[in-house]
């Protein structure tokens, strides 16, 4: 069954969506923008069999409450896996799509001593290549856009469920998966002006990401690259980014008829194959 809760983390609080015993290895699942915890509810009960699993707001978003210390994405693991060991999931596998991602590698690379491997679902980290290709891409504007200081919170606040929208389409295989109901939970989720900061601070912080993940560091955490196969850039690609980075356990997967929001779009390949990756680790 599951339960929401609050963790205080300092001065921050952070909600989480928690199901499965506590004496099962822990399962940290975090969303990417413009989401909420919500893209995991449909999974929850499914992987709960297993693990014992939290689905977070990230510092300032939905229901969780006060700014993060720093938008930089290894402050965001520390914070998340403090939430973590604080409801008794010590050493889980932390798995994250997009921003997300970038936190779950973060943890992996920055706090391996906390996680027992990482999952990083659709999304490029900084400073990784393809990096430099995926910036370049004119697909990939609101990078640059985002990272501008005031001027995002500007001309979104208010607008966030149509703007959103925009990506939700673009980046869904198919977009009709993901209904109405999702779609107002997310905007609710950035509604406050503290959370929509915290998610355009979020590619504000990606230079200095990719600043920090440029020196090549031995990682000896098992990490899976999973993504949808609605990607089209070549999962090689991906693969070499990430060993020349120093990911020594890398695994590298694709869910069927989907595209980047696994969870939503093709629930059982997703479970499936997080939890055949994380039971081999745990």
């Amino acid at each position: 069954m599951r339960r929401e809760i609050s963790i205080p983390v300092g001065s921050l609080t952070l909600f989480a969506k928690t199901a499965g015993s506590a004496d099962r290895p822990g399962l940290c699942l975090l969303h990417g923008w413009p989401q909420s915890h919500v893209i995991y509810d449909g999974v929850l009960e499914d992987l709960a069999r297993d693990f014992h699993v939290l689905a977070f707001d990230l510092p300032a978003i939905g229901n969780s409450r006060g700014a993060p210390p720093a938008a930089d994405k290894s402050t965001l693991a520390d914070v998340i896996l403090t939430a973590c060991e604080a409801a008794g999931a010590r050493l889980p596998v932390i798995a994250g799509v997009d921003i997300g991602g970038m936190i779950a590698f973060a943890a992996a690379r920055d706090h391996a001593s906390r996680v027992r491997a990482a999952i990083v679902m659709n999304t490029v980290i900084p400073g990784i290549e393809p990096w430099s290709k995926v910036v370049a891409d004119p697909r990939i504007w609101h990078f640059a856009f985002h990272s501008l200081p005031k001027l995002p919170e500007l001309l979104v606040q208010g607008h966030q469920r149509e703007y959103f929208d925009f990506f939700t389409d673009v980046l869904a295989r198919n977009s009709k998966r993901i209904s109405p109901a999702l779609r107002d939970d997310f905007a609710r989720a950035y509604a406050r002006p503290e959370a929509l900061q915290a998610g355009f601070d979020w590619y504000r912080a990606l230079e200095a990401d990719g600043k920090h993940n440029a020196s090549r560091q031995p990682m000896d955490i098992p990490l899976l690259y999973l993504r949808g196969d609605a990607d089209p850039r070549p999962l090689d690609d991906y693969v070499a980014g990430f060993k020349a980075a120093g990911v020594q356990r890398l695994e590298a997967a694709v869910v069927a008829d989907s595209g980047e929001l696994l969870s939503l779009e093709a629930p059982e390949g997703f479970t499936t194959a997080v939890r055949k990756f994380a039971l081999r680790h745990v």
